[in-house]
């Protein structure tokens, strides 16, 4: 089912086309329910080179408007995407943090100087493949899960301003990955089976190592036990994130069991990586955490415990919380005062990464969110004394 408001009285509406079948299918659903309907091909990745995939993702997006019968613009916001996504995603890494630019992205380029773009070239309303839904009453919208809960995708559109999600449509959003693909296929489509882009937002799947290091001067550092022994050398604090196993290259030490490595923290201060044995260590652990710079979706906020406006008086609620894409609700409660949120987890959760992005849930509705700044473990006394030494520099 087609989202609000009927084809007579939408206009033209401006499918973001990627070249996947996603956006593909949001076209074709479009145009068949009778829409006015165009599409943009955006490209926000200059660097020509192997990994990059804009030329064929072009040629893919403009195959599908001509099965279609639909016009294809095309346009480049790759500075805009180098100045508000890219430096920032850089600066994160550089403080030890782990960013997700997919976010940004998304409030910056799609929903911002994208679809001010779309609306140059007439468009009344932007839509794009995502997989999330919005409910619609009055003047406003609240953004909503995806029915195909593996793919939803509001996570990363938790930033969006809500004047932007007024005017988008998400065609998909009631639809499963695999039904997805069967209207494509149906549809003569080519893009139908095409796999799913992954990877860097914009950037497309390349080596890490080697895409960081022609931006970043990495320092190779010591790699310690929570007590301070040194078991390795890392070769850079920002290709680490915590929880990793893979990559550490900690072969078997004297002893010490033979169990695999965890990264439990980074120290910038001193360039070390902190790493344990146990994937359940309390070090890896957190029941608390801070969250600022948190975006409310006001329309939301007006109907939910959150009812407050930012900057009034100190609010407590109970949600539910993702501290990662994928990651099943944590169900929480969370303090606000202004633009910063303590949230309180009612069992502790596992790798808890400073830099990434909370997002909050009151059933299947998105109330926003904003990103991890500190971490702790107040239900490991034993451990407390070395956990807030240790993470006492992450969110600084």
């Amino acid at each position: 089912m087609l989202p609000l408001p009927a084809p007579k009285d939408s206009g033209t509406v401006i499918v973001a086309m990627s070249g996947g079948v996603d956006s593909a299918v949001a076209a074709l659903l479009l145009r068949d329910a009778g829409f006015d309907v165009q599409a943009l091909f955006m490209s926000n990745w200059d660097d020509d080179d192997a990994y990059c995939t804009a030329a064929a993702d072009f040629q893919d997006a403009r195959r599908v408007c001509e099965a279609l019968k639909i016009p294809l613009h095309r346009h480049s916001f790759a500075a805009e995407y180098r100045e508000r996504v890219f430096a920032h995603f850089l600066r994160e890494y550089a403080a030890g943090r782990t960013p997700n630019p997919d976010v940004l992205c998304n409030r910056e380029i799609k929903f911002g100087v994208c679809l001010d773009y779309m609306h140059r070239l007439g468009a009344s309303y932007i839509a794009t493949g995502h997989y999330a839904r919005l409910r619609r009453a009055g003047s406003g919208v609240q953004l909503v899960k995806a029915v195909d809960t593996a793919k939803d995708q509001s996570y990363f559109l938790h930033q969006v301003a809500p004047a932007a999600l007024r005017k988008t449509l998400f065609p998909i959003g009631g639809l499963r990955k695999a039904e997805v693909r069967k209207r494509a296929h149906a549809a003569g489509l080519t893009v139908f089976d095409k796999p799913d882009s992954t990877g860097i937002c914009f950037i497309g799947e390349r080596p890490f190592e080697e895409f960081l290091s022609r931006y970043l001067h990495q320092a190779a550092g010591p790699i310690e036990t929570a007590d301070g022994a040194v078991v390795g050398e890392h070769r850079g604090l920002a290709l680490y994130t915590l929880g990793q196993r893979a990559g550490l290259r900690i072969g078997g030490r004297a002893g010490a069991a033979a169990a695999p490595w965890y990264v439990a923290a980074k120290q910038p201060d001193r360039n070390a990586l902190i790493v344990v044995q146990d994937q359940e260590h309390p070090l890896l652990l957190s029941d608390a955490f801070d969250v600022e710079d948190v975006h409310w979706l006001a329309e939301v906020q007006a109907s939910s415990p959150a009812a407050a406006a930012p900057g009034s008086a100190r609010l407590d609620f109970e949600c539910a919380v993702k501290t990662r894409y994928r990651q099943s609700d944590l169900p929480c409660r969370v303090s606000v005062d202004e633009s910063t949120a303590h949230v309180v987890l009612r069992a502790a959760a596992r790798a808890v990464t400073p830099g990434q992005y909370a997002v909050f849930y009151e059933g299947d509705a998105c109330l926003g969110g904003g990103v991890i700044a500190r971490r702790s473990n107040s239900r490991a006394p034993a451990a407390r004394a070395t956990y807030n030494s240790l993470f006492s520099v992450e969110g600084s």
